[in-house]
């Protein structure tokens, strides 16, 4: 074996310790994830290194088909199941399930996700109803929060998205959100089938 072959063999040594020591890290971590600066100090290496480690533990995970993934997740990467293992996990899952959001919330979730931060009026305005039970109830989901308070007559609270709003939807930033145009087709997709 030559001195370049040599070389290359140490450096995938080294690429399958760390990629084992991160999927360590991220299991560890749990559902908080940890973040590239946290993975860097972890693994001893460059924060600018990370991106690509996660990357490639991914595409390992996948291409040997485990039932664990590595995530990237708002600002954080975490290790989830695998999609294709859901319907297992539900049948252990000793709780029932929560029931779907209503109509009135999933239509409040759009609108705060698109048009975030905005008051309860700002909500009913486009709406065109009152909102509050709806808005209660994406905040006890834990989809939404108070982001503050806006300016104005009695400082009403301000309403954003959650990580766990994008967690669930599988993004990193709410810029990650389909353009309204393709959104409302969708909706309106649903709606006829549903008149069908």
């Amino acid at each position: 074996m030559g001195t370049q072959e040599q070389w290359d063999e140490l450096a995938k040594e080294e690429e399958v310790r760390l990629l084992n020591l991160l999927e360590g890290l991220l299991f560890a971590a749990g559902t908080e994830g940890l973040t590239a600066k946290a993975i860097a100090k972890g693994l001893l290496v460059s924060e600018s290194l990370v991106p690509e480690l996660c990357n490639r533990l991914a595409t390992l995970q996948e291409e040997s088909m485990r039932m664990l993934t590595c995530l990237k997740t708002a600002d954080t990467w975490q290790l989830v199941t695998h999609k294709a293992l859901s319907p297992y996990l539900s049948r252990l899952a000793e709780t029932p399930p929560q029931p779907g959001l209503s109509q009135a919330a999933l239509e409040t979730l759009a609108i705060i996700a698109y048009r975030q931060p905005l008051t309860r009026s700002m909500i009913e305005a486009l709406r065109g109803v009152k909102s509050e039970r709806a808005i209660g109830t994406l905040l006890a989901r834990g989809l939404i929060e108070e982001m503050g308070r806006a300016d104005g007559p009695g400082r009403p609270f301000l309403y954003g998205t959650t990580r766990l709003f994008l967690d669930h939807f599988g993004l990193t930033s709410p810029d990650q959100l389909p353009p309204l145009e393709i959104a409302n087709g969708i909706l309106d997709e649903t709606a006829a089938v549903r008149e069908e």
